[in-house]
């Protein structure tokens, strides 16, 4: 038997392989099947089922094209609704793969399908639990994403409670706790950067598990500090439900090479979204006039998904080279299908042609602290970064929120924004550049840099009148 985690960190993501015989099933696959198909068949086996443990709201999952691909039927449990075809499992119905069996627990909660799969070995010990978004590392999934108009966020942490209690505390300590999500996902709100356990483990530290808690407590524990999911969420899982294109299909329409001409024409004629993907202190110097920066290496598909609202939004990418592919997959990931072409040759190309280009301004930590006394800093980390430590007088406006907030930047003075180390600051900037704010300055390096140089007053939540130097 082979148990094989395979982590996406810029989605915080696990995906699971198990092998048994020359049988493998695949467990929340994300929309690249490749690398699964590949490993089965290194190991000489066929992949006989795909298992989804809910609708995931943050991920496009691969499930439809490994099914086709593979001829494995899509396994969902209870309550599950699907517009293709899909096996739907009964509670406690047991799926044999090779000398080993995979045991359906239905736990609803975070959604009313979900589902985590129980894994028996060869001697039928219950082994490991890949638990979805029902239970992670430190936490337990969020209950307000499948909200309807006769079930309410209380309504799912009260079934949230009874799954954790009925199903799942219940099995033995040492069953290892494979969840889907780890530190980083907006699928729950305290998640460890672990991404297993020991169920034992988890009943000893995870505040949803204490054996003391009543609903009501849990209830309260569960829903109190969620903050807003990120607009995108729900057509993800509509995507999930009702299907979507091949990722081939994807890939294809984005692997499309345009000349500065045919770039610049494309974005008059389709009214597309430039998306610039290259570092902060790169992008900064030179970049095509009202382009999106959201910087390839960091937490890139889910940023584009929290600050473009409409995955069907028509996509035109700047990168660097050699990164055109990775960046259509990571968008195609979170369903943002429609990129139409990327710039040929990059930034240098549209300058030998000759095309304009504009800039942000930049500067250090230390020249924000020769003139900290008589300007507007804008601090756009979230709100528990800025109450746990900010800069004296700083504006806390939070990325995330940047499109509900566009009023409250003032285009009558200068602002001096900054996030935690300088990748979110620059996106902010380029957002309202795009928007016709012209008084922007980055400070590069964010906060950390700001601390390192031990120059400023500092205020946090705990003392918010103490002034710290």
């Amino acid at each position: 038997m082979k148990i094989e985690q395979i982590y996406t960190g810029c989605l915080a993501q696990g995906a699971y392989y198990i092998r048994s015989e020359g049988e493998a099933a695949v467990i929340d696959p994300l929309r690249e099947v490749s690398p699964y198909i590949d490993r089965a068949t290194k190991d000489g086996a066929k992949i006989k089922y795909v298992f989804e443990t809910h609708f995931h709201a943050d991920f496009v999952s691969g499930h439809l094209d490994l099914s086709e691909k593979t001829g494995a039927p899509i396994v969902f449990g209870p309550n599950a609704k699907t517009g293709f075809e899909a096996y739907i499992a009964t509670d406690g119905e047991e799926f044999q793969l090779g000398k080993v069996k995979i045991r359906v627990l239905h736990t609803p909660g975070h959604t009313m399908e979900s589902t985590c799969y129980l894994l028996l070995d060869e001697n039928g010990k219950e082994t490991a639990l890949f638990s979805g978004d029902t239970l992670f590392i430190g936490d337990v999934g969020r209950p307000d994403l499948a909200q309807k108009s006769n079930l309410t966020i209380n309504d799912l942490a009260g079934y949230l409670y009874d799954s954790l209690r009925g199903k799942i505390m219940p099995l033995p300590n040492d069953v290892i706790v494979y969840p889907a999500h780890g530190a980083g996902s907006a699928c729950g709100k305290n998640m460890s950067k672990e991404t297993t356990d020991t169920l034992g483990n988890q009943k000893m530290f995870n505040y949803a598990l204490r054996a003391d808690m009543i609903k009501e407590e849990f209830i309260k524990e569960v829903t109190n500090g969620l903050t807003k999911p990120p607009q995108y969420f729900p057509q993800n899982v509509k995507m999930n439900k009702d299907g979507y294109e091949s990722i081939d299909v994807v890939m294809a329409r984005g692997d499309k090479a345009l000349s500065p001409a045919a770039f610049e024409a494309a974005a008059n004629e389709t009214g597309a979204v430039v998306l610039d993907t290259r570092s902060a202190q790169v992008f900064n110097k030179d970049f095509i006039p009202n382009s999106i920066n959201i910087g390839l290496k960091g937490d890139f598909a889910p940023w584009v998904g929290a600050l473009i609202p409409d995955i069907k939004q028509e996509l035109l990418l700047v990168t660097e080279s050699g990164e055109e592919e990775e960046t259509v997959l990571r968008l195609a990931r979170v369903g943002y299908d429609n990129v139409i072409g990327y710039l040929d040759g990059g930034i240098e190309a549209w300058k030998k042609a000759g095309q304009e280009t504009d800039s942000i301004t930049s500067i250090s930590a230390e020249e924000l602290a020769e003139k900290i006394e008589n300007v507007l800093v804008i601090d756009v980390r979230r709100p528990s970064e800025y109450t746990a430590e900010h800069i004296d007088g700083a504006k806390n406006l939070p990325l995330d929120s940047i499109n509900d907030l566009m009023a409250e930047f003032p285009k009558n003075q200068t602002m001096y924004i900054h996030c935690a180390g300088g990748y979110r600051s620059m996106i902010a900037a380029s957002i309202l550049k795009s928007r016709g704010y012209d008084n922007l300055v980055d400070v590069a390096g964010g906060f950390a840099a700001i601390l390192q140089t031990g120059r400023f007053k500092l205020t946090d939540y705990t003392c918010p009148t103490t002034l710290k130097k």
